[in-house]
């Protein structure tokens, strides 16, 4: 991932993502909740990147919210071990660019890097509750309707896994210059993801954010009858 194409220097993203990277690794130090904790954390982009391993889903999980709190942090992704099991992450419309090297690549074209070819715009050919990442990055911009696709997303992932989006803002000239861009994404857009009337497939926001170029969103799938978040977490993120 380079750094976002914005009105802030290169000099000054990578200042920025070296004391990010600082003030995370000061927090697995010290932090008394995080003592122990065998994670590591680099940033790139504004985006969390991390790796290591914890013995379990909740142990990740605090790790995850307390470095999603920290000021200037989009989005926070991982290819973390759980009792020494690796991950297994998919990228959907990856190109010839995955987001980690050991992800399972798809798209429609046959180029380096696709491990199978398929349309997302009929389903994802893998079975329920299989993955325990989606990367799907500069993909729904694409599609004319992306609910479909990001339902799908729902249902491969396993109960904790993570969806992260990153997409172009509405608002940016990359948003509207190139023409196979269908859709506008907004922050807001997940808002209304996270929480659709009548549909079964309901998203919990752990992290949103925009650079001024690009929106990002981390969600995790809802299981039917789990309660969504909370008006302060939704205050976070959303109007």
């Amino acid at each position: 991932m380079t750094w976002p194409v914005t009105g802030m220097s290169a000099r000054r993203w990578r200042l920025r993502d070296e004391q990010l990277t600082e003030t995370a690794r000061n927090m697995l130090r010290h932090d008394e909740r995080l003592r122990g904790t065998a994670v590591e954390v680099e940033f790139r982009g504004g985006v969390a990147h991390m790796t290591g391993s914890v013995d379990n889903e909740d142990r990740l999980s605090v790790v995850r919210e307390l470095i999603g709190h920290l000021s200037g942090v989009l989005a926070v992704w991982d290819r973390v071990q759980i009792n020494r099991r690796t991950p297994r992450i998919l990228d959907i419309g990856c190109g010839a660019t995955k987001q980690y090297p050991g992800n399972i690549g798809v798209d429609m074209r046959q180029v380096p890097g696709v491990d199978i070819v398929a349309d997302l715009r009929m389903g994802l050919p893998f079975a329920d509750s299989s993955f325990d990442r989606v990367f799907a990055v500069h993909v729904l911009e694409h599609l004319a309707d992306f609910l479909p696709l990001v339902d799908e997303c729902h249902r491969v992932l396993r109960p904790g896994g993570v969806l992260n989006v990153l997409s172009p803002w509405w608002r940016y000239v990359n948003a509207v210059a190139d023409p196979t861009h269908l859709r506008l994404l907004d922050v807001q857009t997940f808002k209304g993801i996270c929480d659709r009337p009548g549909s079964d497939r309901r998203w919990y926001p752990l992290h949103t954010g925009c650079d001024g170029a690009s929106v990002f969103a981390d969600l995790r799938p809802l299981a039917p009858g789990e309660p969504g978040p909370s008006d302060h977490q939704l205050a976070r993120f959303f109007d």
